[in-house]
């Protein structure tokens, strides 16, 4: 009988036929990660670690802060950056930030193979299937007891995509796979704190590094995932739905075109995104004045209520997992920007006394384990005259039910990318990803490394 990773392995190695949406849809993915990667170059995380790693003049891949390093460094350092601002996607199958895991991990590899943009499609296209089927065994269940999905179902299933990436076959990805199976780590307890982002690219890092393992034939059990203190055993929290090799092996159709990654329209934790996103719905047709609102109640999944444990944030980080102060933002200015996320713009927003009337509560677990479908988060405000409003929303803006505007992804993007030079000309080639011989139109986003590599060069270092 098939193990759960030989499965996955079969199913990423000879994929069945892949459309055309959901190749689209692949390639907006990685251009939405590529502007949260470089948005993310300059904040103290991704510079911690970049610190923490120094500079190799024979390095092999650039890296987003400058500099070359070996290419799992280059993952570590570009993962983080990719996950620093909370503003990359998330992915509801593997209860991951999946895309910051797989594009930085794949671009560590791709530039020494000089592959084209059709093949770099095909390994993120395998690396998002895999993270949807190793997530498919443990669930909700696995991130509800703490573990942070992007870097256990990221590192094992970034794997895959990788070891596709460089040429492996089905024995291959799989050996890859339990590699990854043995890295996965991670606890949710770290949120609000630079230590989450770099989750992200710990995961890339694991990824790339199981992977080169694989193809030197290194590999562990192949039952890692369903057998004895394997990854369902341990990691699956209290009610783990378990793996189903028919469906895994039967899937057709690809997460991405009936799932989907859920880009993010606000840079913070998607905890918060129905929420905010059912207030914003609310104040189109409601003129709701902020300093009239008496209490505004939120009600979200348990996990989303762990995930948002700073009431009165004390910086950026905790700011990102507040509900109070994410709502309170758009209650009073109706967006939320990426100049909200600062230590001074903090020091200004929590001393509004709306911080203090925003409440929440969760789901019962018996009510998360009776749920055929996703719980909606619901919000009740209450004003000072007596009127209630009451709202809710099952998905945030951005995924399938509700995609984003090509003029959102655009404005996004450029946003990220600002002080880059033609950022749109970056945005088109990643628009026509498939068509491009190389990825060599990426490297103005590393050209801070580029202009790095040139200055020290010049002083004999």
């Amino acid at each position: 009988m098939r193990t759960v990773i030989e499965t996955i392995a079969d199913w990423c190695a000879a994929p069945p036929a892949i459309s055309g949406d959901a190749r689209r849809l692949a390639h907006q993915a990685i251009a939405d990660t590529i502007a949260c990667l470089y948005a993310g170059r300059a904040d103290k995380s991704t510079l911690a670690v970049a610190q923490a790693f120094g500079w190799l003049r024979n390095g092999e891949e650039p890296l987003v802060t400058g500099g070359r390093q070996s290419a799992s460094v280059a993952a570590l350092v570009n993962g983080t950056a990719a996950h620093a601002l909370d503003y990359d996607d998330n992915f509801r199958p593997g209860m991951s930030h999946a895309s910051a895991v797989i594009v930085p991990a794949l671009l560590a590899v791709a530039g020494g193979l000089g592959v084209s943009g059709r093949a770099l499609t095909d390994a993120y296209l395998a690396a998002l299937q895999a993270q949807a089927f190793v997530g498919s065994g443990v669930a909700g269940s696995h991130y509800t007891a703490g573990w942070h999905g992007t870097s256990t179902v990221g590192s094992i299933g970034t794997a895959a995509g990788v070891a596709k990436l460089l040429g492996m076959n089905a024995a291959g990805i799989a050996r890859a796979l339990s590699m990854g199976a043995s890295m996965a780590s991670g606890t949710k307890g770290q949120f609000g704190t630079p230590a989450k982002p770099f989750h992200a690219g710990m995961a890339a890092r694991n990824a790339v590094e199981a992977a080169l393992l694989a193809g030197t034939g290194l590999q562990g059990r192949l039952d890692i995932l369903e057998g004895p203190q394997g990854f369902l055993e341990m990691f699956g929290g209290e009610a783990p739905k378990g793996y189903d090799l028919a469906d895994i092996s039967g899937t057709r159709e690809h997460t991405i075109e009936t799932v989907g990654v859920m880009p993010k329209l606000h840079p913070c934790c998607g905890s918060t995104h129905l929420i905010v996103d059912a207030a914003l719905d609310l104040m189109k047709d409601a003129p709701i004045d902020p300093d009239a609102i008496v209490s505004a109640e939120c009600h979200v999944g348990i996990a989303n209520y762990r995930n948002l444990a700073y009431p009165q944030p004390r910086d950026e980080m905790e700011a990102r997992f507040s509900m109070q102060y994410c709502l309170a933002l758009a209650f009073r200015n109706k967006s939320l920007s990426l100049l909200d996320f600062t230590p001074a713009r903090v020091g200004v927003v929590t001393k509004d006394p709306l911080l203090a009337k925003i409440s929440m509560t969760h789901y019962s677990a018996a009510e998360e384990a009776s749920a055929t479908s996703y719980l909606p988060h619901r919000l009740r405000i209450t004003l000072r005259d007596g009127q209630v409003y009451g709202v809710e929303r099952s998905f945030a803006r951005g995924g399938l039910s509700e995609p984003f505007s090509e003029d959102d992804r655009r404005t996004k993007f450029a946003d990220c990318l600002e002080g880059v030079a033609n950022p749109m000309s970056i945005y088109a080639a990643l628009d026509a990803l498939d068509e491009q011989p190389d990825l060599a139109f990426l490297a103005p986003v590393f050209d801070g490394g580029a202009r790095n590599d040139r200055d020290l060069a010049r002083k004999g270092r």
